[in-house]
């Protein structure tokens, strides 16, 4: 069976250390060889999403037929294209607070409309709208992830998926396109409105909703001693649950990494764990899944960063990884 980390398209960094010499064993845990850390950018998204420029804390994108000028913290550089550019943006989000502010449109801006992308012989659709947080309804660099989950759902026969801080379900359409039995679960009953509206979009059926804190939820699936094939999770740095409850990534990511350990099938499953905490690095997620996870299992362990290219070829940060396939066929 192809192993499907073979697939994409991807850079790697180099450590300062040899191939091979990184192995490290101290108080059980056993640390996989790292020489190198993987940069992916998706390879499929054609005429429906590009980064068009970024700088002075601010990008510039274009999604389907509508270009979109967003803050972003990490474009600390200057501007490449000229003002003219910029200002031909259908919506501007202006900031009013740290994580609200409101979009200064032109006339001919939508209030919602659709772009695809691509997996292999399916595609998935995605309904975008301007929200009061800046967000649109997709992390374009996901789909890198979503390559991976649908080449590794198929792989295997009748897996089980779950989707933890799923958000509008690019990952979980990806799953349920190559045959998963799929799980989706976000603390936000409008995203998973919106989650659910992607999939009728998709052309999709049968994904199970819920709307729950994920931990709570991943807590009772391991007291009932259940298992999946493939676990996505991608948690935020901060935020509540539906009933209130609070998550901080610092504090909860070692018992959620634990959890999900013991939910993933150990012999036949993959994982994808994507973080966008500014302070994370990608080995503090590689060295999570090594604390918890066999040996067996970190044997295909792809760490690294995501990224969106620039008209320029600036690459703009776009959040961390941490995946593994492994099957026993």
């Amino acid at each position: 069976m192809e192993n499907p980390l073979k697939h994409g398209m991807f850079l790697t960094r180099n450590h300062c250390c040899k191939p091979g010499s990184c192995r490290e064993q101290k108080k059980g845990v056993i640390l996989p060889s790292m020489s190198s850390i993987s940069l992916l950018t998706p390879t499929r998204w054609a005429g429906d999403y590009r980064l068009i420029d970024s700088g002075d804390g601010e990008k510039l994108e274009q999604f389907g037929p509508y270009v979109l000028r967003r803050p972003e913290p990490q474009a600390i550089w200057r501007p490449s294209a000229k003002p003219a550019t910029w200002a031909k943006a259908h919506a501007h989000f202006v900031p009013d607070g740290s994580h609200s502010g409101v979009w200064e449109r032109k006339a001919d801006m939508p209030d919602q409309w659709w772009i695809s992308y691509p997996l292999e012989e399916k595609e998935i659709r995605l309904r975008l709208g301007l929200t009061g947080f800046k967000h649109v309804g997709v992390f374009p660099e996901q789909a890198s992830n979503w390559e991976f989950i649908y080449q590794s759902a198929a792989s295997l026969p009748e897996p089980k998926v779950l989707n933890l801080f799923a958000y509008t379900g690019g990952a979980s359409l990806a799953a349920r396109a190559a045959g998963a039995d799929v799980i989706h679960c976000d603390a936000i009953r409008n995203v998973v409105n919106w989650a659910s509206a992607n999939m009728e979009g998709s052309g999709l059926t049968d994904i199970r909703w819920l709307v729950e804190d994920a931990i709570s939820f991943v807590r009772r699936e391991v007291k009932r001693g259940k298992k999946y094939q493939g676990i996505i999770l991608d948690p935020p740095s901060w935020g509540h649950g539906p009933k209130g409850e609070k998550w901080k990534l610092e504090d909860m990511a070692d018992e959620l990494t634990r959890l999900v350990a013991s939910l993933l099938d150990a012999e036949n499953g993959f994982l994808v764990f994507n973080s966008y905490s500014m302070g994370f690095s990608p080995l503090v997620l590689q060295s999570l899944i090594a604390t918890h996870f066999p040996k067996s299992s970190l044997e295909n362990l792809q760490t690294g960063e995501l990224y969106l290219p620039d008209m320029r070829g600036r690459k703009l940060p776009a959040g961390i990884f941490c995946r593994f396939f492994h099957t026993s066929q």
